[in-house]
Order: structure tokens, then sequence, then C-alpha cells
């Protein structure tokens, strides 16, 4: 800003005060510093906003990646009976010594149902002889043994299965106890 000279009358030179505005006395410099500030603080204002949306976008990505990799869960959960079911005439057929070809094909739907979870995601949770880990297994019972340490997995009742990371289904075991 260029500064004027004004001639006082006498022959002097004076140099200009800041003079007064007609917008409630401040001066041009005054209201330049107020204008900076003002600028200064919307664009801190605007950074942020900018930041929170980012973080907003980012966030909402990651739950929508996390909503479909789990989709499944709902239709895994649904299957898990009738694997059970196909699991538990496999057994029956062992046990009455049935190999004959009903067997064979109840066990090709079961392995074709557990590859097709497994595509998924769905694994199962090997559990026997483990030991015993609450966020994988529920213990539906204890039994004494001296064979096997204390909170081993002994026997699985019912398979327990994972989808990614998760638990879909927690083992139902029976866990070994010290002898009394």
């Amino acid at each position: 800003m260029a500064e004027q000279t004004r001639d006082d009358g006498q022959g002097q030179q004076t140099q200009p005060q800041d003079q007064p505005q007609p917008n409630g006395g401040e001066t041009l410099e005054a209201r330049l510093q107020k204008a900076e500030r003002q600028r200064d603080e919307y664009a801190g204002l605007v950074r942020q906003v900018r930041a929170e949306f980012e973080n907003y976008q980012k966030r909402a990505a990651r739950d929508l990646a996390t909503e479909r990799r789990f989709a499944q869960v709902p239709l895994a959960g649904d299957l898990l009976p009738a694997l059970d079911n196909l699991e538990r005439a496999i057994a029956a057929a062992k046990q009455s010594g049935d190999e004959g070809p009903l067997a064979q094909g109840v066990a090709m739907v079961q392995a074709q149902l557990l590859d097709a979870l497994r595509r998924h995601g769905v694994t199962r949770i090997e559990a026997q002889g483990q030991p015993f880990d609450p966020n994988l297994h529920q213990a539906v019972m204890q039994q004494p043994t001296a064979e096997h340490p204390p909170q081993t997995v002994l026997q699985v009742l019912e398979q327990g299965y994972l989808i990614h990371d998760r638990v879909l289904r927690p083992a139902r075991v029976v866990v070994s106890a010290a002898p009394t």
C-alpha cells in the first residue's frame, strides 16, 4: 500500500494517520488482519471437514467390505444343521457296517457341501485333542481323566465352524478334567 504525504499548509509534509473508516472506526490494517484471521480460521475448518469426510469414506468402504465378506453368514448358519444330519447319517451307516451306495452317496453330498462352504470362507474348527479355547469351543461337560492334560478337548459332540476369521458356530465339546 503506497503511503501519500500531505502538505499541512505551512510547507511541511506530514504522514497521514490511518483514517477511521465509516464501518465502526476500524482502520484498513485492522480490517485486513481480521479478514486474514477469518480466512485462516475458515481454511482450518475446511481442512478439518475434509479430513473428517475422508475418514468417513474410508470407514464406510471398510464397513461395506466387511459386510460383503460376511454376507453368507445367515445362509451358512442355516446349512449347518443339514450338514450335521449328513454327518450323523454317515456315522450311523458306519456303525451298522453299511458301506453301500447309499452311505457313499451321503458322504459325497456331505463332501460337496463342505467344499461349497469352504469356497465361501467357511471352515471346520479342528477341536479334537486341542487345548480348550472358550472363543472356539463350547464345553458341554467335563470328564475326569489321567490320560490327557486338563482342559483338553476329548470329544467333539457337534462340529464348530469359522467363517473367515469369525466363529460361525462354536464346537460343542467334552473337556478333560484332572482326576479326583
